[in-house]
């Protein structure tokens, strides 16, 4: 059974900074992509930040220069460090993981979401 543990998330003011993290746990192979999306209420979901197992990311345009995502392959795990924080960050925050099994059929893999709240 794969799980994806996020923390991190929490109440802050704008400026401020957090640190999500995802740990991928169980049978999991042949990770391609570790990802964090956010959906604030009544918007569309959304890729924040991404990065392949190669170290290649890709950025929302609003959060350039503010976020920054890092993955620790030996640990499954991938984090998204989120400084200068505005209210539009608010959202729920879920982390992604893209993976292909042994036939190249690829599965994805969710978090239950962490919430990220900035207002002042």
């Amino acid at each position: 059974q794969v799980q994806l543990v996020e923390s991190g998330g929490g109440l802050v003011q704008p400026g401020e900074s957090l640190r999500l993290s995802c740990a991928a746990s169980g049978s999991i192979f042949n990770i391609y992509f570790m990802g964090w999306y956010r959906q604030a209420p009544g918007k569309q979901r959304e890729l924040v930040a991404g990065v392949t197992i190669r170290g290649s990311t890709n950025y929302l345009d609003s959060v350039k220069g503010r976020f920054t995502i890092s993955r620790d392959n030996a640990k499954n795990t991938v984090y998204l460090q989120m400084s200068s924080l505005k209210p539009e960050d608010t959202a729920v925050y879920r982390c992604n993981v893209k993976c292909l099994d042994y036939v190249n059929k690829p599965y994805d893999y969710w978090g239950q979401g962490t919430q990220v709240t900035v207002s002042s």
